[in-house]
């Protein structure tokens, strides 16, 4: 089936509405949305990172391809502040969703995740335009995220057998 061209006209209420769909916690409308600015206007700044929002949003409904779809839109982004601090976002969501999905050893990964997010919000602090503090206060999130979530890495010789009687 054929989509429906939006017109250049219509991409300001667009943008708007790709962000209320995703404060309404309806991000595949908001991807959509953004999917659709971005066939009018490729390199529209906003649209791509709405779209990496949105795609971040589903991590936890859609662990499969999402992460990588997510990074796809880091090499469109033309600001390399926002390519670090965006990697770090992406990391650092992530991370958060697989604790909130759980399992066993997930604690283990997502402080990988952690770390992985950290380290691209320190190359963005570097680079930060003066008075932009938001990379600073997502690693000091990661930081606590950290403290409340120390991983459960266990070596072999820690393994203890339930033993039945």
């Amino acid at each position: 089936m054929n989509l429906k061209p939006i017109t250049k006209a219509g991409i300001p209420a667009a943008l708007q509405k790709a962000e209320r769909y995703r404060l309404l916690n309806d991000s595949s409308a908001a991807e959509s949305i953004c999917l659709d600015i971005l066939e009018i206007e490729r390199d529209n700044q906003q649209a791509l990172v709405d779209l990496l929002l949105s795609i971040t949003d589903q991590f936890i409904d859609d662990p499969t391809d999402a992460v990588k779809r997510a990074k796809d839109v880091l090499p469109r982004l033309k600001d390399e502040y926002k390519r670090h601090y965006y990697a770090g976002i992406i990391a650092e969501r992530k991370a958060k969703a697989l604790l909130k999905h759980g399992g066993l050893g997930v604690t283990d990964v997502a402080h990988d995740w952690f770390h992985e997010a950290m380290k691209s919000y320190e190359k963005a602090e570097s680079m930060r335009p003066t008075g932009n503090d938001e990379s600073i206060l997502r690693w000091n999130t990661c930081a606590r995220m950290l403290g409340r979530h120390e991983p459960k890495r266990r070596g072999r010789e820690d393994y203890e057998p339930v033993l039945g009687e």
